[in-house]
């Protein structure tokens, strides 16, 4: 396989042929830390790449991801293709990874299902993370505008693909961006933001808090105490201080945004890459006017709440917990979220959280842009999808909780196997996304029709067994009304 940097030899599978590892920009060391990505050097030969390579350098003491090395030397991609070259192009889908732009990979995502049933092309990548993607400080950048170099890295892998796909079968044409979590937030900012225009024709966005976005003048301050705690405040030197620093001492990454109990690193507003954030850009009908697959899970909360509960070890206090988040409106929150309505106080406050952060902004994003393009939204709603083990050991249930339906589209290992009825869910779901990165509809042979979204009266599609229905409730089962009138805490 030959890309416009060299030639490549990948790895055959019985179904499947896999690229990994391609670098789709320079290494983002030395002088280019914080530096816009750059074009990555050609090389002679033919370079191998059946493994994948490191992850970007993130915090791996609670590791997700097995103990594998990082580096800053990380921006590379991974390419799944059909074992057989198609008498057409294929459409493409890039998989935009999550881990709040502090942790996580590309080849965390095993796209083989995808690529054998969808018979789509697959793209997974790497983007810097933390502090070495999203350090606002001012020294960094000569326009005055740093940050948002992970997001830049995005791009630019996109761009990778528009040059490079033809040559593993797949159409520049038919590309579908496609994330979930803060690879959902990226996705947003991908259909508002200048620099991404035409370089995709079609969006998947799973449980995506879009709102979650910091801003510039915070991103900034955040940013001056963050140099200064690592010994490089003064003004004068801080870039040279920061360039010349181990990598070691920044896997901690600074936060720009309060997400409930969490704080959240990532791309930032109100700058050259992204001038408005993407909440306020799809109420003012300025995004990209494409066809978009987006949901949320019933439970999503209950993944933290959990992660909180193996922490502590305790479950939490109900009032005070909601107070912290909500504070003046914990009250107004604690009204329609009872605890005497839910099995214990991790629940009740899950199912807030799940409804504020996640369920509602989704609605609102819907609703704002299916004026103007086809939008095709869902729940996931299996509450006995297979939980990773260690969640199996908290006293309530995860449920549909978040990331929770992604093990339904990739192989990602953990947690006890699927079902059958399951495992039928998870090959109807394969068939929905696929169907929509090949024509921009959900609509798969043999699986319940899904109608695209007409309003406030949905439909939705809820995704669950023993077989996935349409339904008109979602905003009223989610209390958006409520969280309509609820400032936001964050």
């Amino acid at each position: 396989m030959r890309t416009v940097s060299g030639a490549l030899r990948g790895a055959f599978a019985d179904d499947h042929l896999l690229f990994a590892g391609i670098p789709y920009a320079a290494p983002p060391v030395g002088p280019l830390r914080w530096r816009p990505p750059q074009p990555p050097a050609s090389w002679q030969g033919v370079r191998d790449a059946s493994k994948a390579g490191p992850r970007c350098v993130q915090n791996t003491r609670n590791d997700p991801d097995g103990g594998r090395s990082v580096s800053e030397d990380c921006l590379t991609l991974n390419v799944w293709t059909p074992l057989k070259r198609a008498g057409t192009p294929r459409p493409v889908m890039v998989w935009i990874h999550g881990g709040a732009f502090t942790n996580g990979s590309g080849d965390m995502f095993d796209a083989r299902w995808l690529v054998k049933r969808g018979d789509i092309i697959v793209v997974t990548i790497n983007y810097r993370l933390g502090a070495l993607g999203f350090l606002a400080d001012p020294s960094l950048a000569a326009n005055g505008n740093p940050g948002n170099y992970g997001f830049e890295d995005q791009q630019f892998a996109l761009h990778w693909v528009h040059d490079n796909i033809a040559s593993f079968g797949g159409d520049p044409q038919q590309v579908t961006i496609a994330g979930e979590s803060a690879g959902a937030m990226s996705v947003c900012d991908h259909l508002v933001a200048p620099g991404s225009a035409g370089l995709f024709r079609a969006a998947v966005l799973e449980s995506g808090p879009c709102q979650a976005q910091g801003d510039l003048a915070g991103a900034q301050k955040a940013s001056l105490d963050y140099a200064a705690s690592k010994g490089c405040g003064d003004r004068a030197t801080a870039a040279d201080c920061l360039r010349a620093l181990p990598v070691a001492r920044l896997d901690d990454p600074p936060s720009y945004y309060r997400l409930g109990t969490t704080g959240l690193t990532g791309p930032i507003t109100g700058t050259a890459q992204l001038p408005t954030d993407p909440m306020t850009a799809f109420a003012q009908g300025k995004w990209a006017h494409v066809p978009v697959l987006i949901g949320t899970n019933r439970d999503e909360w209950t993944l933290f709440a959990a992660q909180q509960y193996l922490g502590e070890r305790r479950l939490p206090d109900y009032a005070q917990q909601l107070s912290e988040v909500f504070g003046g409106q914990s009250a107004k929150v604690a009204q329609q979220y009872p605890l005497s309505g839910y099995a214990n106080s991790a629940l009740a406050f899950s199912a807030a959280m799940t409804d504020e952060v996640f369920a509602c902004p989704a609605n609102t994003i819907e609703m704002a842009v299916t004026h103007s393009a086809p939008v095709f939204a869902y729940e996931f709603n299996d509450r006995d999808a297979p939980a990773p083990e260690p969640l199996e050991k908290v006293p309530f249930p995860v449920g549909a909780g978040h990331a929770m339906e992604v093990r339904y589209l990739f192989d990602v290992g953990g947690g006890k196997p699927l079902n059958t009825a399951q495992q039928k869910l998870s090959d109807q779901m394969i068939d929905y996304w696929s169907a929509f990165v090949t024509s921009g509809t959900p609509h798969a042979d043999g699986a319940p029709d899904w109608p695209a979204l007409r309003g406030t009266g949905g439909p939705w599609m809820s995704l669950q067994t023993p077989e996935p229905h349409t339904f008109t409730s979602f905003d009223d089962e989610h209390k958006c009304g409520f969280w309509a009138t609820v400032p936001a805490p964050h």
